[in-house]
């Protein structure tokens, strides 16, 4: 087993999930330390300054949704939310809070790991991962020319408007985290209206045809139906 060494503070009230958990993550060579309440998940995290927070939204004392507000107040370290709440309006309101990502319970632990895996490397590497020299982005075939506004996927261009390469920019930015409708159309538009959403919808299936994606196969970037959308986090 590998020692990565990273801490990770983990926010969850129910005994028997909060210890598969832990163990999960221990096998994983993670360390862990535990909270049931918000109350004592603020005093770890204020004592052992995390790596990753695992916050679970359904506590005795406060909602999760509390702690989240006060770490974002002067900390980005990294937020995965656990949560038996599958509502797009619960996890709209925690990605827009700060929330890197949101895993519905139950899970696989394949899965946590994977996306623990992914925020721990986009955080550390916030500024660099997936930037080659010369203000360029890399994942897989696709590149992004910042400097000259150019996408190309196995080296030939893709032709996309000004809004459509804003919006693949910005996602870009952000790989690997779940954006969200909102955060998408105040970062490209600035203001949203009632046919925002659509707008953006328009856009994406654009970026899409231009892009070749293959219906059933993995594309450049995700959409959660009713969420948002987010930029693979690994590369192909």
């Amino acid at each position: 087993m590998t020692n990565n060494k990273y801490k990770i503070l983990l926010v969850e009230d129910e005994a028997n999930i909060r210890a598969l958990v832990t163990t999960i993550l221990e096998s994983a060579g993670y360390q862990v330390i535990a909270a049931a309440t918000c109350a004592a998940s603020m005093t770890l995290y204020a004592s052992h300054r995390p790596d990753l927070i695992l916050l679970d939204l359904g506590l005795p004392d406060k909602d999760g949704l509390y702690l989240l507000k006060k770490v974002r107040e002067d900390s980005l370290t990294p937020i995965l939310v656990l949560s038996a709440r599958s509502n797009e309006r619960d996890k709209v309101e925690a990605l827009d809070l700060g929330a890197n990502d949101y895993i519905t319970k139950p899970f696989g632990s394949a899965e946590l790991l994977a996306r623990v895996r992914t925020a721990l490397r986009l955080h550390r590497y916030s500024s660099r991962e997936g930037r080659l020299p010369g203000g360029k982005f890399q994942l897989g075939e696709l590149v992004i020319d910042y400097d000259a506004r150019q996408v190309l996927i196995a080296g030939k261009e893709i032709k996309l408007t000004q809004t459509e390469y804003n919006i693949v920019a910005f996602l870009s930015e952000h790989r690997g985290k779940m954006m969200t409708y909102s955060a998408i159309i105040k970062a490209i538009w600035g203001a949203s209206d009632e046919g925002s959403i659509k707008k953006l919808q328009v856009n994406m299936a654009n970026i899409r045809k231009k892009f070749g994606a293959v219906p059933g196969k993995t594309w450049y970037i995700q959409n959660e139906l009713g969420v948002g959308y987010r930029m693979n986090g690994d590369r192909e």
